[in-house]
């Protein structure tokens, strides 16, 4: 991770107070740099395709 840069942007670019960088977690900064969660939601498709590809196995009697 590139805390110097993070530090930065954070402190110099976003005028964040140190402890109000400190406080945000990487992906809190991460977003509000822009730097993350512009994704589009999981649609149906992917959905069904992580379903197909790692099914629900059934519990067995013992498993409670």
């Amino acid at each position: 991770m590139d805390w110097a840069g993070l530090m930065r942007a954070g402190l110099g670019g976003l005028h964040l107070l140190p402890r109000d960088f400190w406080a945000l977690t990487p992906i809190e900064l991460q977003m509000m740099l822009g730097l993350v969660g512009n994704e589009a939601p999981m649609g149906r498709g992917r959905l069904d395709a992580l379903l197909e590809a790692f099914p629900d196995e059934p519990k067995d009697k013992g498993d409670g």
